[in-house]
């Protein structure tokens, strides 16, 4: 491309065709040529008369300029000019390398790269120039391609949570080896500094030239949250110093209602020159509980991310002693060493025990309770099997109690044997017992056991078949010192010690606080050490993207304890929230103390900036031109001859005008019309896939059954809509028809947002892959595959064939199969929770709560519903009356869909058996 005065012309060799224009005004003016004037006696007789239709003699200079203009704006607009034309590195002809860190630091400025590799993609398909891409997150050799292959693959690019960690860039390294010959690199750098940068630079500038892309930006992290002194403290970071600046800090969560809401706002302010800004929180520890993130506003990176662990979720302990504090004995009170170890970090409560059963603590602690009344032992075994912690100490009431002798007390762990065993008494040791090592079931196993800690006296557990299980601690010669049992949701712990220093050191030591924190009796504000967490293993429930974005953590495998706070992250530990059964844990992008240090260059690589001006053909306006100024041309000639008077230039000049587009209507006023016409009615839905002629039946078929819900049931649903991912809202809508088609674009990343939310407040989506007739169940299907990359980044829960008792079975009619044209594909729902419960006797499980967000399948149901004008069917469906059959099970599938989104499960209601099992012929 050509570039001249700021204007690039992909013809530029047409633009000669210019130079004839001087050519062309003489040739005008000399035709039509000039009269040759007789004097004629004659013509006198012609004095006074007008002739209607007149000729000129000599075409008027403005015209002529006219027919210039359009012969010039015709010839300029085929050389195909561009304004803001990218011009090509010079001297570039052969093999291109784009490097990309592909790292969090990116996420922020992802679209700007993303459009500045476009631009230098389309820019190298011009000269011809083949074309690498090389991610240092997750390097793997360079293939040099065509520039329009590459182009194709963009949008499934995306930032890791991570930066180039050592092994990566050893990587790297290996992968340049292994590319034959020189190329060029374009470096589309995020702008911090990593460990190895400056030997892959090193790499590349030997195999050609290299050019960096980088913001003039810093790059914005938040350090893991830390209370201290009654407030949450929040550090944020920035690369390099730079003039004093001011961020915002969000802290999100979930209301009571459960909707992702901001929480809390704090302003932050970097002093000039500083990288460091920091601000504290004071929040009610019951708001401060509901707290699942913190983020930078504005800023859109895993980085900026810090999530919140049960370190922020300070536990409320109620603590209830069987005996009262004495005046000047407070080393003696069975709660002083609990109060002491649980203080700074938890709420802790004190009072009655049906006092503080309202408030619902995380957990009780009974510290030498023997017997409880019989209402305070109902209502506390209530809320231990809702999911509440009982905590127990042994002490002298309990050992000298018959509580938990001949049978087993509901909340206690195991049977105790009558009296207790003591150093010198009649189950005696000779000498104080120390602690055994933890076992690897134990949620202890790891901590170190201090040599001081010696038991001179506990409550001894009967010996049965269940006791092994149930130790989770014991002394050196065997002997159970903590046991634990489930008890419905929630559990029951019984240390055989006192919470004081009477009958253990164990109180004395650091040991306690250690045991109470991996119960989760207490939470340490603190990360932990790798020691700390030695001979754990974690399970990663949900991590982040590159984008901030928490996502289900799928099948990630699961993460040595130590290596979960000591490890750099990589492919193998990701930043996210890891649970080891007992307790959660935050694995955030950026710990304590981590500076943030901005990438400098060696001299002699040029940086560039990331913006990018976008390219804009004018050949189309200059083609268009020509043509009205060519029309305006017609016009004048013919008023000039006299054939088209003034009242025909105006209509000539109207119906022009009326010719053309008609102004596009606003945004806003086509938002408000179809907010208006959703709202008006139920509508129905579906997605907007591209390809006309699967649009077209998925609009039939969902007209087909709004007519057969208008018809059969109360809901009269308007005609309905075509739904465009990118900027319609979805909220309207209660069900989205999403047909599956192979070469279907992914969304965008605002898209994504906005169908999670979509589905998180209560909208269901069908997606039908369309291809039962050709594909058992699998993603083996080109659609199925299209479905498995459309569906990656959804919210969408753990899904199972839609069970025989599922509610969708029975919504509006009795259903076992679910046909569209096709059958025999499964159908796949939400799957249910595993506690759901099948009364004895009833035909299914109670399931009162919660919608299939999605529902999946792949019977083409649009195909069976499809009417065209006339309400008649548009496709066969099977054959003769079997094919009939078919299309109303798949118009009663449809029924129920609709019933079910519109009315939840209120049909698994035990209230419907008597009329269900009469229907079933039970």
């Amino acid at each position: 491309m050509t570039t001249i005065f700021g204007i690039g012309f992909a013809s530029p060799w047409l633009l000669i065709a210019l130079a004839a224009l001087p050519i062309l005004w003489l040739i005008l003016r000399a035709v039509p040529p000039a009269p040759i004037r007789r004097l004629f006696p004659a013509v006198s007789l012609l004095l006074g008369l007008k002739d209607d239709e007149s000729v000129t003699d000599r075409t008027p200079w403005w015209l002529l300029l006219l027919r210039m203009l359009a012969v010039a704006a015709a010839i300029v607009g085929f050389a195909g000019p561009v304004l803001n034309p990218q011009p090509r590195e010079q001297g570039g002809t052969g093999p291109l390398l784009i490097v990309l860190d592909a790292g969090w630091a990116g996420a922020p400025h992802w679209k700007d790269k993303m459009a500045l590799m476009q631009a230098q993609l389309t820019d190298a398909g011009r000269a011809g120039r083949p074309v690498a891409v090389l991610r240092l997150t997750a390097p793997e050799p360079p293939v040099f391609q065509s520039a329009d292959v590459l182009t194709r693959g963009l949008a499934g690019l995306r930032p890791e949570p991570w930066m180039p960690t050592l092994d990566q860039v050893e990587a790297t390294l290996a992968a340049l080896d292994r590319v034959e010959g020189g190329f060029d690199t374009l470096w589309l750098t995020d702008g911090l500094d990593f460990e190895g940068r400056a030997a892959i630079t090193d790499a590349l500038r030997d195999r050609g030239r290299l050019r960096v892309f980088q913001t003039a930006a810093p790059v914005l992290a938040l350090e893991r949250p830390e209370f201290r002194d009654g407030a949450l403290h929040l550090v944020a970071r920035r690369s390099g110093g730079g003039l004093a600046r001011e961020v915002t800090i969000l802290a999100q969560g979930r209301d009571p209602a459960g909707n992702a809401r901001i929480l809390a706002t704090v302003k932050a302010e970097f002093p000039a020159g500083e990288d460091r800004a920091e601000a504290a929180l004071s929040l009610p520890s019951e708001l401060r509980a509901r707290i699942t993130r913190f983020e930078l506003q504005g800023q859109r990176s895993a980085g900026a991310v810090a999530l919140a662990d049960d370190g922020l979720r300070r536990r409320e302990v109620a603590l209830i002693a069987g005996r009262t504090d004495r005046e000047g004995l407070e080393l003696l009170s069975p709660l002083h060493y609990l109060r002491q170890a649980l203080v700074p970090t938890a709420e802790v409560l004190e009072g009655a025990l049906m006092d503080l059963l309202p408030a619902n603590p995380d957990v009780i602690v009974l510290a030498d309770v023997a017997r409880l009344a019989p209402a305070e032992q109902a209502a506390l075994t209530g809320w231990v099997e809702a999911g509440g912690m009982l905590l127990r100490f042994a002490g002298p009431r309990l050992a000298a109690s018959d509580v938990s002798r001949a049978e087993e007390d509901p909340l206690m762990p195991v049977r105790l044997r009558s009296g207790g065993r003591t150093v010198g008494g009649t189950m005696s040791w000779g000498e104080p017992k120390a602690l055994a090592p933890f076992s690897e079931t134990s949620p202890f196993y790891g901590l170190r056991i201090p040599a001081d800690v010696q038991v001179t006296a506990q409550v001894v557990a009967q010996p049965d078949p269940t006791l092994a299980e149930r130790v989770i601690a014991a002394l050196n010669d065997g002997t159970p010192l903590v046991t634990r049992k489930a008890v419905g949701q929630g559990q029951v712990v019984l240390f055989h010690v006192t919470a004081n220093a009477e009958w253990s050191t164990l109180p004395l030591s650091g040991l306690f606080v250690e045991m109470l924190e991996r119960l989760a009796v207490s939470s340490s504000t603190r990360m932990p050490q790798a020691a700390d967490l030695e001979g754990t293993t974690w399970t990663p429930v949900q991590v982040l993207d590159g984008f901030g974005t928490l996502r289900d953590a799928g099948t990630l495998p699961g993460v040595d304890g130590p290596a979960l706070v000591s490890a750099p992250l990589g492919p193998d530990l990701r930043p996210g929230l890891y649970d080891d059964g007992e307790r959660r844990l935050a694995r955030n992008v950026i710990g304590a103390g981590d500076v943030l240090a901005a990438a400098t260059w060696p001299e002699g690589v040029p940086v560039e900036g990331l913006a990018v001006r976008a390219e804009r053909p004018l050949g189309g306006v200059l083609l268009a031109l020509a043509l009205i100024l060519l029309a305006a041309d017609v016009v004048a000639s013919l008023a000039l001859s006299g054939r088209l008077g003034a009242t025909r230039v105006a209509a000539a000049l109207a119906l022009g005008l009326l010719a053309l587009p008609p102004a596009p209507a606003t945004a806003q006023q086509d938002d408000e019309e179809i907010a208006i016409e959703a709202t008006r009615e139920v509508v129905l839905a579906h997605v907007l896939t591209g390809d006309r002629r699967v649009d077209e039946v998925a609009e039939a078929g969902l007209k087909g059954l709004s007519d057969t819900l208008f018809f059969r049931t109360s809901v009269e649903p308007a005609n309905p809509m075509g739904v465009n991912l990118e900027t319609d809202e979805l909220a309207f809508f209660p069900l989205l028809y999403w047909p599956i088609t192979p070469d279907q674009p992914l969304p965008s990343d605002a898209a994504y947002a906005k169908l999670n939310q979509y589905l998180r407040s209560g909208g269901m989506i069908l997606f039908d892959t369309r291809d039962a007739d050709i594909a058992g169940f699998g993603a083996s299907s080109p659609n199925g595959r299209a479905l498995q990359r459309i569906a990656a980044p959804l919210d969408i829960p753990p899904l199972e064939p839609v069970p025989r008792d599922h509610v969708l079975t029975r919504t509006f009619y009795l259903l076992q199969d679910f046909p569209g044209r096709y059958p025999g594909r499964d159908v796949w729902v939400e799957a249910a929770p595993p506690d759901a419960e099948q009364v004895e006797g009833m035909p299914f499980r109670n399931l009162n709560d919660g919608v299939s967000p999605v529902v999946i399948g792949g019977n083409d149901w649009a195909a069976a519903w499809a009417v065209d004008e006339n309400g008649s069917p548009m496709f066969l469906v099977g054959r003769g009356l079997t094919g009939e059959r078919q299309r109303e099970l798949a118009r009663r599938f449809g029924v129920n869909l609709v019933m079910y989104v519109l009315t939840g499960n209120y049909k698994s209601d035990q209230v419907h058996v008597p009329a269900l099992l009469e229907r079933l012929g039970q």
